[in-house]
């Protein structure tokens, strides 16, 4: 199984990102998908998930419920954040998930398979 994130970068504060994670090695539409973060320092966290059997059942952190948009293309086995009004709160690695058959859950022990994390840097 791979999952492969990009799309990171710099940008400034209020700007947007799309992060792209795609599939490799599973079953795409069987597994539900989640993005979390890690700033320097700190643990890895939840931002959003979408489940595998519907992809309108969308949960975010707070910290970005508004301002970023999870969702899926089965057809391309790929994963997207759309991540708008950016924050230097935002800075982190952010890494993409993918769970068998379950629920789209917060945690990260909830979780089968990682990708590597694709750094996003906002700042002035």
């Amino acid at each position: 199984v791979q999952l492969q994130a990009c799309g990171g970068g710099s940008v400034q504060p209020g700007g947007s990102l799309r992060l792209s994670c795609a599939a490799s090695g599973l079953t795409f539409n069987t597994h539900s998908m989640a993005w979390f973060r890690q700033a320097p320092g700190k643990e890895r966290i939840f931002v959003a998930s979408i489940p595998w059997w519907n992809a309108y059942s969308t949960n975010y952190a707070v910290a970005v419920k508004g301002r970023f948009t999870i969702s899926r293309d089965n057809a391309k086995n790929t994963l997207y954040l759309q991540m708008g009004s950016l924050k230097p709160e935002d800075t982190a690695v952010y890494y993409c998930a993918a769970r068998f058959k379950g629920r789209a859950g917060v945690g990260t022990n909830e979780y089968d398979h990682w990708g590597q994390g694709t750094q996003v840097t906002v700042s002035s």
